[in-house]
């Protein structure tokens, strides 16, 4: 007598089965063979890969547990949790890469940098780095970032060089504000504007503005020296000087008339030392030794 077993497959029911079964191991055999064909474009190994995302979890750990602790109220014990885990991931201050240096040296800037080594990352005040940068003579401006999992980056925006302050023991260079750079030596000085004077410093802004008046002359001015604290003296190439008189809008149109005879009379490169424009709508010129002349000449007559 046959026996018909209850709760056993049916044929459809087995062959549904095993097609399912097929169709997965066909489905992980074409995902591990796109997971190798990824890893091999990768450039870096599959154990490097482990590390980084251990790397990445450590340090969202870390930054829940800093969250979590400043929430509780304990900011500070917070702080000191992460930056130990930070160190443990990598996240620690080993490089220094510095962008943007040409003429200061370089060297100041590491020094004032490199207090930050080994340095977890989280513990790094990015904003007292900066403001320590601040404090070089040449740095306009300075940009301080993290770059993970180690390195600080810092971009230093230079002032440029435009002048040379002459001061009673030393010559200095300085840029178009008038900020000290750094001392610089005679021959090192030679074709530079000299500018001198007591408070000329506060004044080079200023004297590029009324340079900028007359661009004919600008290029042939050598020195600049600041009279009184009112006015300037301004030598040329020719070694003659020109006197102007106070005030801004005065001084710019003294030049800039003084350039418009200039280009009709041909008065730099002449005979005549001194130019005092100081007086309105005239121009006194004075030639070495003719005084002493008139005086022969009257003598003799």
């Amino acid at each position: 007598m046959a026996t018909i077993k209850r709760g056993g497959k049916g044929v459809r029911r087995t062959a549904a089965s095993t097609s399912r079964a097929n169709n997965a191991r066909k489905a992980k055999a074409r995902t591990s063979s796109f997971m190798d064909s990824a890893m091999a474009v990768l450039p870096f190994t599959e154990d490097q890969l482990h590390r980084f995302f251990l790397v990445v979890i450590l340090g969202a750990g870390a930054a829940l547990a800093w969250f979590i602790a400043s929430l509780a109220g304990v900011p500070a014990l917070a702080q000191q949790e992460v930056a130990g885990l930070a160190s443990d991931a990598g996240f620690e201050v080993r490089r220094v890469k510095v962008t943007g240096v040409e003429r200061m040296n370089e060297l100041k800037v590491y020094e004032r940098v490199l207090g930050e080594r080994d340095r977890p990352m989280p513990l790094v005040d990015l904003q007292t780095v900066r403001a320590e940068l601040l404090g070089l003579s040449w740095v306009k401006d300075a940009r301080v970032s993290r770059q993970l999992p180690d390195t600080l980056v810092v971009d230093i925006v230079e002032r440029q060089p435009h002048a040379v302050l002459s001061k009673p023991d030393r010559l200095v260079l300085i840029d178009r504000t008038g900020a000290e750079l750094e001392p610089i030596s005679r021959a090192n000085a030679k074709g530079m504007l000299v500018i001198s004077g007591p408070g000329a410093k506060i004044q080079v802004g200023e004297l590029n503005t009324l340079l900028d008046a007359a661009p004919a002359l600008k290029p042939q001015v050598t020195s600049a020296e600041w009279i009184g604290n009112r006015r300037w003296n301004l030598t040329f190439n020719t070694d003659q000087v020109l006197a102007l008189p106070q005030g801004e809008t005065e001084a710019a149109s003294a030049l800039v008339s003084f350039a418009r005879l200039d280009g009709v009379n041909r008065l730099l490169g002449g005979k005549v030392a001194t130019f005092d424009m100081r007086a309105p709508e005239r121009i006194y010129m004075r030639i070495p030794g003719r005084s002493q002349e008139i005086l022969d000449t009257k003598g003799g007559s």
